[in-house]
Parts: C-alpha cells; sequence; structure tokens
C-alpha cells in the first residue's frame, strides 16, 4: 500500500488496471477500495470516477451473466442477482462518500468474502421473486400511474412508517419490501439511507445517477413502490 500511494495518479490506474490475480502486477480489490474511499478528500469527481470504473468492472466481472446456466428462467434470475449486487455496492459506494458510513469496512479487508455476501443476499431474493410478478396498473401508453395508484401513494408517508417502533409492524413492512420489483426496492432502500432522488448539486450522488433512470422514472417507480406498500400493510390490518 505504502509502495502505491507514492506513484503517480496515471501509473496507478495502470497497476490497478491489471485484471488477472496471477500477474505479478496486480493489485488486491482491497486496494482499489482503499484510494477509492480516500478520493473523497478530493475536490473534483475526476479522480473518484477513473478509480470507479475499474472498481465497478471488478464487481461485475465477479457476478453471474445472463444465460450461464442455461434456460430463461435462470437466466433472468442471474442478470436479477447481477443488477441487485452491483446497485448496493452503488449504494453502499454512495453512502460512504457522502457521509463517510462504515459499510465499506469489509470490503477494504476481504473484498471477494463482501461481495460473496451480497451475492447469497441478492440470490435469496431473487430466487423469492421468481414466482411473484404481480405489477401495478399503470397507462402502457404514457407511463403514467393510474389514479387508484396515485391515490394509494399520495396517501403513503415513508417518513412516518420508518418511526414507528412496532416490532410486528416493522417485519410486515420488512416483507412487504421484499415483494417489491427489484428497481422499487433499490429505491426505498436508498430513501430510507437518505439518498436524494435528484439534485442540481452534479458532485451529489442521488438514486437516478446510480440507477441510471430519469428523475420522473425514480417518481414512478417510487410511487409505485408506496402504493404496493400501503396495499400490503393495510390488506394484513383488515
Amino acid at each position: 500500500m505504502g509502495e502505491l500511494s507514492a506513484v503517480s495518479r496515471d501509473e496507478l490506474i495502470e497497476r490497478i488496471s491489471v485484471s488477472r490475480k496471477t500477474d505479478p502486477n496486480y493489485v488486491p480489490s482491497e486496494c482499489l477500495v482503499y484510494f477509492i474511499r480516500n478520493s473523497r478528500e478530493d475536490n473534483t469527481e475526476a479522480w473518484f470516477e477513473r478509480l470507479f470504473k475499474i472498481l465497478a468492472e471488478r464487481v461485475l466481472r465477479a457476478l453471474p451473466r445472463e444465460g450461464v446456466s442455461g434456460g430463461k428462467t435462470a437466466s433472468l434470475t442471474n442478470l436479477a442477482i447481477r443488477d441487485r449486487v452491483f446497485g448496493r455496492f452503488v449504494e453502499l459506494l454512495s453512502l460512504d462518500r457522502t457521509s463517510g458510513s462504515d459499510k465499506l469496512d469489509y470490503f477494504e479487508v476481504r473484498f471477494d468474502g463482501a461481495l460473496a455476501s451480497l451475492r447469497r443476499d441478492a440470490q435469496e431474493q431473487a430466487w423469492r421473486e421468481e414466482n411473484r410478478s404481480a405489477p401495478l396498473e399503470y397507462d402502457t401508453e404514457t407511463g403514467e400511474l393510474s389514479e387508484e395508484v396515485e391515490r394509494a401513494a399520495g396517501s403513503f408517508d415513508l417518513s412516518e412508517a420508518l418511526e414507528i417502533d412496532d416490532p410486528d409492524y416493522r417485519s410486515r413492512w420488512e416483507a412487504a419490501i421484499d415483494t417489491l420489483p427489484r428497481r422499487q426496492m433499490r429505491i426505498i432502500q436508498m430513501l430510507r439511507e437518505g439518498i436524494p432522488i435528484d439534485s442540481k448539486d452534479p458532485n451529489i450522488v442521488t438514486i437516478a445517477k446510480a440507477l441510471g433512470k430519469s428523475e420522473k422514472t425514480i417518481r414512478t417507480d417510487r410511487d409505485k413502490a408506496f402504493a404496493a406498500l400501503r396495499e400490503a400493510l393495510n390488506g394484513d390490518d383488515q
């Protein structure tokens, strides 16, 4: 680590770009995580982006590819696992960059083990979702929510739901989140962590940037998720 800290940035990029672990110049991913976390001390995003591109490639190479197991179901499941793990890693990195969280500490100590843990969680969630795709109704031409969904979403308060300190309610809440489509689930998770949907500040990590979707798409998916959560939680009380 000390040797790498002394080299120029261009030389460091050249070193960490080596992808084969058998190469004597290969730099462990733990070191890359260390450098990318320290990049938050810079005044610009340029250095972070150079490091992130290489780290993202390493994460994606370690995840299942679509169709790797053969068959349509296996293909979709692998894609869901891949999207979920990468999305969760980006969320953790975003949280670390904005608030100095300790959630990436394990990645800096044992990267492969930490990534394997995310993958196991993603596999369990993906397998649970295979037989429950029941999308909420919305206009297929405009992509807008139906009036019923808008009404349900409008009466749901995420902050209020998070403040309810009832073990039974919290259990139902977590179970309801697990039933959401993966992008809606990721939006709810990021909202819980205080990540904004969008921002005029280009240096702020947002949900729209992390998921690569427009602000309108994120807000539409958020409202669908709110409507589904309200329906699930209220339905349990009837």
